[in-house]
C-alpha cells in the first residue's frame, strides 16, 4: 500500500511537471490574496501589510517572546545594503513564504532568505538627476499582493516586480518628478486595488491619493487632497474636492500643498480608507486666508470610488508646518460600558486625538507633549483649536521686499512634530496606544514668495531648538480612554522609528544611538536592547517561522533631523550613516 501511494504521488508530480514544466514541489505558491491581506493582523507566520494589518495596530497576538523571555534574543544574521547609498533607513519589511522583502534608500528593493540572509535578488530603480525629495532619499515600504511586489520611488513612480525573480511586470508614472512630486510611502493594497499617496507638499504641488488596478497598473480614481481641484473615476472627471474657493483665495488652491507622503490605513468594518494630508503652501499663512482645506487633515475615502466620507481637520490655517499626515489607527474604545469604533491620531500639532471614524466626530482630544505654544487647546463641540494668535508668525513687512522678515516667534512643537512620520502602535491587551514623541521647539518667521513651478515654496524661514538638556525623544504610553501618559521612556536624541507591541507585554522601538529596544508594556521598564551600528529609524516587525519567533528591523541613520533639525542636527551629527536588515529570533527551548 505505502509503494502505491508513493507511485501515486510521483505520476502527480510528473503530470504537474509536464503541464508546466515546473516540478510541484517547487511551483511558486500563488501569493497573498485580498482577503489575506484583510486579515494580515492575526497571520502570525508573515508580515503581508504596512502596519501588520490594514488597520495599522502594529500588534503581534505572538507571546513566545514576552516580558521575561526577551533576554535570551539573539541575532542571527545582517543583511548589508551594500554600495554608498547609506543615508535614512525608514523601512518597514514585508514577509512572505521565507522571504524579506525589503526596501533601501535611493529607491531599492530586495528579497531576502529569511532564514540565511542570503540575497535574492535586488532592484535598484534608475533615478533622474533631478528629484527634489524633501526630507531624504527615504523609501518606507513595499507591497505584496499575488505573484507581485510593489513599491514608489523617488521619481515619482510606481513599481511592480515579480516577487519571485524580481523582474519588472510594470512600470507606471504617477506624477512629474520635475514639478517636484516624489513618493516615499509603502503602498496599501484593497480588494484588487493598489493605493498610494504623493510627496512634494513643499513644492506646491496637489496632495493626491490614487487607486490603480493592482495587476496592469491602469488608474481607477485619483482624489485631489486640495479644495477647487477635480478628481477622476474610470478614466473621466468626477466630482471637485470640496468647493472652489469656499477656503482658498483666489488660483491659491492650484499650488495648495496638502501631500499625501505618510501613505494611509484601512478598516475593513467601515470600509473606509484614512489618508493624512500635509502642509498648505507656501507656509507663510498670511497669503492664503481661511481654512485652507483639505490640509493638515484626516480624510475619510471611499476605497471604490475615492469620494471623501468625511474629514477632520487638525489644524485649520496652518501656519507652523503641522503636517495631518500622521497614521490614523482604527481600534475599539472601550468608554463608559460602550465600545466605539474610534479611530487614534497623535498630530504633529501635539495633540493626540480620538475620532469615532464612523463619522469624524470628535471624542477628546489631549497633548501627548510637555509643550504646545500655539494653541490653549481644542474645543470638544467644535473640534477645532483654541488658538493663541500671538504665536503665530508674523506677515512680512512688505510683499516686495524679499529680504523683510515677518515677527519671529518661539513655537512649540518644532514643525518637525511633537510626532513625525514614525508610527505608532495600539495593544488591545493593555489598550494603550505606544506613541514615539519628541520635545522640540522652533524660532520661526514668515517671509515674502513667489510661486515657481519645481522650486521650494515655503515663505518662512526657522531653526529648532531642543526644549530641555536631557533628552528630546520619549515613548510614551497614551491612554486614548483619558488622554493620560501611563508611562514614558526619554532618550537623548530625538526618536524617528517606528514602535511594534506584541501580546507577550512587549514594545519595541530603536534609537538613533543606535538601539533596537524592548520595553515592558504595561511598566515602561527596559528589558532588552541590542546595538545595530547605526541609528535605528525603521519599523520593526515580528513574526514566527520554523516554530520559533523572529524580529527583524531595518537600521540606518538618517531622515529629516539632520538635513532640517537646526541646532538639533548639530547634536546628532556624529551619528554613523549605515544601511542593513537585523534579523532576530528565540530560539527553541
Amino acid at each position: 500500500m505505502k509503494r502505491l501511494v508513493t507511485s501515486l504521488a510521483l505520476a502527480a508530480s510528473l503530470i504537474a511537471f509536464s503541464a508546466t514544466g515546473v516540478l510541484a514541489a517547487d511551483a511558486p505558491s500563488a501569493g497573498p490574496s485580498s482577503d489575506d491581506l484583510l486579515k494580515s493582523a492575526t497571520n502570525t507566520e508573515a508580515v503581508l501589510t504596512y502596519g501588520m494589518g490594514p488597520q495599522a495596530q502594529r500588534f503581534s497576538p505572538l507571546t513566545d517572546l514576552n516580558a521575561d523571555t526577551v533576554k535570551k534574543l539573539v541575532p542571527v544574521w545582517s543583511f548589508s545594503f551594500g554600495g554608498e547609498k547609506q543615508r535614512g533607513q525608514e523601512a518597514q519589511p514585508i514577509i512572505y513564504d521565507g522571504t524579506i522583502y525589503v526596501t533601501g534608500s535611493y529607491s531599492r528593493l530586495y528579497a531576502v532568505d529569511a532564514r540565511t540572509g542570503h540575497k535574492k535578488w535586488e532592484y535598484n530603480h534608475r533615478l533622474p538627476d533631478g528629484i527634489m525629495p524633501c526630507c531624504d532619499v527615504v523609501n518606507r515600504g513595499a507591497a505584496i499582493y499575488k505573484d507581485k511586489i510593489y513599491f514608489a520611488t523617488l521619481d515619482a513612480r510606481l513599481v511592480a516586480l515579480n516577487r519571485e525573480t524580481g523582474k519588472v511586470v510594470w512600470n507606471k508614472k504617477l506624477q512629474e518628478y520635475k514639478d517636484g512630486y516624489s513618493n516615499t510611502a509603502a503602498p496599501l493594497i484593497i480588494d484588487g486595488k493598489i493605493i498610494t499617496g504623493n510627496s512634494g507638499g513643499e513644492f506646491g504641488v496637489i496632495g493626491m491619493v490614487e487607486a490603480r488596478d493592482a495587476e496592469t497598473g491602469e488608474l481607477v480614481w485619483q482624489r485631489p487632497t486640495i479644495e477647487g481641484n477635480v478628481g477622476t473615476l474610470n478614466g473621466k472627471e468626477s466630482t471637485v474636492t470640496g468647493k472652489i474657493n469656499a477656503s482658498w483665495p483666489g488660483d491659491m488652491y492650484k499650488t495648495g500643498g496638502g501631500a499625501t507622503w505618510l501613505g494611509g490605513t484601512y478598516d475593513p468594518e467601515t470600509k473606509t480608507l484614512f489618508f493624512g494630508t500635509g502642509n498648505p503652501a507656501p507656509w507663510n499663512s498670511h497669503l492664503r486666508p481661511g481654512d485652507n482645506l483639505y490640509t493638515s487633515s484626516t480624510l475619510a475615502i471611499d476605497p471604490d470610488n475615492g469620494e471623501i466620507k468625511w474629514h477632520y481637520q487638525t489644524t485649520p490655517h496652518d501656519g507652523w508646518d503641522f503636517d495631518g499626515v500622521n497614521e490614523f489607527v482604527s481600534f475599539d474604545l472601550k468608554k463608559d460600558g460602550k465600545v466605539i469604533k474610534a479611530g487614534g491620531k497623535a498630530d504633529r500639532n501635539g495633540f493626540f486625538y480620538v475620532i469615532d471614524r464612523t463619522n469624524g466626530k470628535l471624542i477628546n482630544a489631549s497633548p501627548f507633549v510637555t509643550k504646545i505654544t500655539w494653541a490653549k487647546g481644542i474645543d470638544i463641540e467644535t473640534g477645532r483649536p483654541i488658538y493663541n494668535d500671538d504665536n503665530r508668525p508674523g506677515a512680512p513687512a512688505t510683499a516686495d521686499a524679499h529680504d523683510a522678515k515677518g515677527k519671529s516667534v518661539f513655537s512649540a512643537p518644532a514643525f518637525l512634530g511633537a510626532k513625525n512620520w514614525m508610527p505608532m502602535a495600539y495593544n488591545p491587551q493593555t489598550e494603550l496606544f505606544y506613541v514615539p514623541a519628541n520635545e522640540w521647539g522652533m524660532d520661526i518667521w514668515n517671509e515674502p514668495i513667489t510661486y515657481k513651478k519645481g522650486a521650494a515654496y515655503l515663505g518662512a524661514g526657522f531653526t529648532i531648538k531642543p526644549l530641555y538638556d536631557d533628552y528630546i525623544g520619549a515613548l510614551r504610553a497614551v491612554d486614548p480612554k483619558t488622554g493620560k501618559i501611563v508611562w514614558e521612556y526619554k532618550n537623548p536624541a530625538p526618536l524617528w522609528g517606528g514602535v511594534l507591541t506584541t501580546a507577550g507585554n512587549l514594545v519595541f522601538t530603536g534609537t538613533p544611538e543606535g538601539y533596537l529596544k524592548a520595553f515592558d508594556a504595561k511598566s515602561g521598564q527596559e528589558v532588552w536592547k541590542f546595538q545595530t551600528g547605526s541609528g535605528v529609524v525603521g519599523s520593526p516587525v515580528t513574526w514566527k517561522m520554523d516554530g520559533e519567533q523572529y524580529v527583524a528591523v531595518v537600521s540606518g541613520w538618517g531622515g529629516a533631523v539632520p538635513l532640517w533639525g537646526g541646532d538639533v542636527a548639530k547634536l546628532v551629527k556624529d551619528i554613523n550613516q549605515g544601511g542593513s536588515l537585523w534579523v532576530f529570533k528565540l530560539p527553541k527551548a
